[in-house]
């Protein structure tokens, strides 16, 4: 069996802690406009799609009719919450438990790659956007929602509250992620400030 670094088990294992209440945490976030932004995500979305870090399944309502979707997460409680919401759904997406720090997937396999509040969690973002590149078609699209370090006192702050939201949520809240996805390799076309730019809505090209 494959081994994993330590920081990778360590966030396995917060998540699989956090699946059976996780719905319940995230549900007032939704309503106040995440379950929006999820929407606005998925609207540009199409064709052969991985969907990294799925969760416990919130932006399953939102996915396009006639895609193809396969979607993964590092955490086996988590995708058993999102399986549950599968069957429910009757929707037709592969399920499967993996790193996205080490895809499974060939060179080329996807025509999308689709993430929402994903690589503020991954141990190593950079790695982990290098693999999704990877699997990528030439000219593939990254979409990603993700909150970021504001500039100014305001980030400051963000990093010195990081290692509690770590704690708490297992999310890094003070990662420059639009930095990150230019530094592994993808080329930006729109990284559209949201939520008083504390959120970014991330479009690039492999």
């Amino acid at each position: 069996m494959k081994s994993h670094p330590p920081l990778t088990v360590l966030t396995r294992a917060r998540y699989d802690r956090l699946a059976p209440r996780y719905d319940l945490m995230m549900g007032l976030l939704e309503r106040l406009g995440m379950a929006r932004l999820r929407q606005l995500l998925w609207s540009r979305v199409e064709g052969t799609v991985l969907e990294v870090g799925v969760g416990t399944g919130a932006n399953l309502p939102f996915y396009p009719n006639g895609s193809r979707v396969v979607a993964i997460d590092l955490s086996p409680r988590m995708l058993d919450k999102a399986r549950e919401k599968v069957k429910k759904a009757r929707l037709p997406v592969g399920l499967g438990l993996m790193d996205t720090q080490a895809l499974g997937f060939k060179e080329g396999s996807f025509d999308v790659a689709v993430g929402s509040w994903v690589f503020c969690s991954v141990p190593d973002p950079l790695l982990g956007l290098r693999e999704v590149k990877r699997a990528l078609r030439p000219g593939g699209r990254l979409l990603l929602l993700e909150h970021v370090r504001l500039p100014g006192l305001p980030g400051r702050l963000m990093d010195l509250l990081n290692p509690l939201a770590v704690r708490l949520g297992g999310e890094n809240i003070n990662r420059n992620t639009e930095e990150n996805v230019r530094s592994a390799g993808f080329q930006m076309d729109e990284a559209r400030p949201l939520l008083g730019g504390l959120v970014r809505l991330i479009q690039a090209r492999s």
